[in-house]
């Protein structure tokens, strides 16, 4: 049996039952552990995500972890009982851009699990197995399910290059700041600053490493002292603000995707500074490989952020905790 989440059309969802899918050659079957909800879950059911990276009707549920129950055909059978998570993007592996191996861009169309393929707001996953990372046994599986993010924030300090040193600022302290900052405090940075609007995220970004915390006013005080500045917030404003902290010469890696079509960023402060400008559209195979290293390492504990645990069928009640100002991470568990 699998029960499953069924976004029919935008804002129309069911709790459906359907037999349990059998993998086919090269796949795998895993039993979903926990779910997490992001930005991109409400945007799928309020029917705001771009034209074109999204497919309805459609089961959510892109951020997940869970347990390998059964393989298909050319499948290595060992993967049974393992504790995995799992890439979302299905690359076609034969342009130029995925033998790059730029696999989030992939030239054949868009297509990943959660928007254009069945997800994991589920009772079970279906999904090829060379999408698959094992996670270290007795993992948290619970923590797990932040992985998503967490290859996401991999991929832009990957670009970002911290060196043990540097003087690096982060902006926004949500999820993806939380995890930043945790694997910056890894580099070693002489100093790890982090500026967001919400006195109530302070506690948390200290926790995971951050040496300051300042509210957007302040942090004007800041502006061009950083090494390194890593944008994470996506709100309007805040690719102009990593781009006025960074130094001359700086290195700057924007995450978000603002709401504001008119969010500017200064050309003027980025050819002056001669800074190296970047951004992040998903992870790559690569950047997931660094993100689980990092978690079975215990050098990522993104534990700290779930502040919610639902059962599946509270789907919409989820989608409305997790973009409240004081929720933190909110996880489903079929």
């Amino acid at each position: 049996m699998n029960r499953s989440i069924l976004l029919e059309s935008p804002g129309s969802w069911r709790l459906v039952t359907t037999d349990a899918p059998e993998p086919g050659p090269g796949e795998a079957l895993v039993k979903v552990s926990a779910a997490g909800v992001c930005g991109s879950d409400r945007e799928l059911h309020a029917g705001t995500r771009p034209e074109g990276f999204a497919a309805y009707p459609v089961t959510p549920g892109h951020e997940w972890s869970g347990t390998v129950t059964a393989v298909g055909a050319g499948t290595d059978p060992s993967l049974v009982g393992s504790p995995v998570v799992g890439e979302g993007y299905r690359a076609c592996l034969a342009c130029d851009n995925c033998r790059r191996g730029d696999t989030n861009l992939c030239t054949g169309g868009y297509d990943e699990t959660g928007f254009t393929r069945p997800g994991a707001f589920a009772d079970h996953l279906l999904l090829p197995a060379r999408l698959l990372h094992v996670l270290a046994p007795g993992t948290d599986l619970r923590a797990a399910a932040l992985l998503e993010p967490a290859a996401v924030v991999a991929s832009a300090l990957r670009k970002a290059a911290p060196r043990p040193g540097d003087s690096v600022a982060v902006v926004g302290a949500g999820t993806l700041g939380f995890l930043s900052l945790q694997l910056l405090a890894a580099s070693s940075p002489a100093e790890l600053t982090v500026t967001d609007p919400r006195s109530e995220r302070e506690r948390p970004a200290l926790e995971a490493g951050a040496t300051g915390f300042h509210p957007p006013e302040a942090a004007e005080r800041l502006t061009g002292r950083f090494d390194v500045v890593v944008e994470t917030a996506g709100a309007p404003g805040t690719a102009h603000t990593a781009v006025a902290l960074a130094r001359r010469g700086g290195r700057v890696v924007l995450t978000g995707i603002p709401g504001d079509p008119a969010d500017a960023i200064p050309t003027s402060l980025i050819v002056t500074r001669a800074l190296t400008l970047s951004s992040v559209f998903g992870a790559t195979s690569a950047d997931w490989t660094y993100a689980v290293r990092a978690f079975n390492a215990g050098i990522l504990a993104p534990e700290a952020l779930i502040t919610h645990d639902l059962p599946l069928e509270d789907y919409e009640r989820a989608l409305n905790l997790s973009g409240s100002p004081t929720a933190g991470k909110v996880l489903l568990h079929p």
